[in-house]
């Protein structure tokens, strides 16, 4: 018979003494949290694109008198309550991953802890989108709501990256040079995604009716200079590509680069097209998925450049969406661009 009292007191303390996750079941639980932290992203945009951020005209209920969508409130407030509905599904993900990173052994304290970040998260953005709600869609909370989804969306990439590594100290697989440029990179990238907010906060799509108050700024301005900060995230990725390449870099840095220009490319292409064809929806919100896939590709090269050998429990194969490579003499030289050979 089960300890009823065990399990009420601490249910996940109870799971986690009674089963243990295989590798391949905790990257797939910290993999489904990461996919809902960027289905909440694109179904956040959805809802200010389709001009339903006022369907449920309230928080935490939907109306004065309801606590869900009725048919009265039409389409906006089935698509407004619909979101909110999703919220439940990325706790659920959240929750599996924080199950599987608990049950895990040996026990990693460290991937438990991004695990239950994402929770706080969560319910933090639930109250930050609560007072967007309340305030009538003000873009600066607007902006909030989506910084804090980010965050979300960083510390579970964070966990699903730590999920297949193991917990050793980091080992660097590039020189000093080009850690510091990646760096650069990233805090580039992350101005990139924070200036966004603020075109969207002046932009034509107000998330419900043109009474809604925007930014101050014009917002023609603001995507120039959104776009010249993409210009310089992709001649930085290029610097990187080109070094690594030239001084013989291990393939999990290189491929993480490529992956990157890639997605680059990809986003500038949608971003330049919906400008000139005056910001239709559809576009508009390719261009939100492709701003968290972005970042995702940023976070996934900065980690790239250092290695924690292989999970607990791993030790014959690696996945093949990992890089990680068995602990190998470190070449490096001072203040040179140079990187560990991955060669046997």
């Amino acid at each position: 018979m089960p300890n009823l009292l065990e399990l009420v007191r601490n249910p996940i303390a109870y799971i986690a003494a009674r089963w243990t996750p295989t590798p391949r079941t905790l990257r797939r639980a910290t993999l489904a949290a990461l996919v809902m932290s960027v289905v909440i992203i694109v179904t956040g945009g959805a809802v200010r694109l389709s001009s339903s951020g006022l369907g449920c005209d309230t928080w935490p209920k939907c109306s004065s008198d309801s606590l869900y969508a009725t048919s009265e409130m039409g389409v906006h407030g089935a698509i407004e309550f619909g979101n909110r509905m999703l919220t439940y599904v990325l706790s659920a993900a959240v929750g599996w991953a924080i199950v599987a990173a608990r049950s895990a052994e040996p026990r990693r304290r460290g991937l438990s802890r991004l695990a239950w970040s994402q929770f706080w998260l969560v319910m933090g953005n639930a109250v930050i989108g609560g007072v967007t709600v309340l305030t009538g869609l003000n873009p600066y909370s607007v902006a909030g709501h989506f910084l804090l989804a980010l965050g979300l969306l960083t510390v579970s990439t964070l966990t699903w990256v730590r999920s297949g590594e193991g917990d050793t100290e980091p080992r660097p697989l590039v020189g000093k040079s080009v850690k510091q440029v990646v760096q650069v990179l990233t805090v580039c990238c992350a101005a990139l995604v924070a200036v966004g907010t603020v075109v969207t906060g002046a932009g034509p799509h107000a998330g419900d009716s043109s009474k809604v108050p925007r930014m101050p700024v014009d917002w023609k301005t603001v995507a120039q200079v959104h776009a010249d900060l993409a210009w310089i995230v992709v001649a930085l990725t290029l610097a990187v590509w080109l070094v690594l390449r030239a001084f013989d870099a291990p393939v999990g840095p290189l491929r993480r680069t490529r992956e990157l220009m890639l997605v680059l490319l990809a986003q500038g292409v949608i971003g330049y097209v919906q400008y000139f064809t005056e910001l239709p929806e559809v576009l508009v919100g390719a261009h939100l998925l492709g701003a968290a896939i972005v970042w995702i590709a940023v976070l996934r090269l900065l980690l790239s450049v250092r290695e924690r050998g292989l999970p607990p429990g791993q030790a014959a194969s690696v996945p093949d969406d990992l890089d990680v490579r068995l602990p190998a003499p470190a070449v490096s030289v001072t203040d040179q661009p140079a990187v560990a050979s991955s060669k046997p």
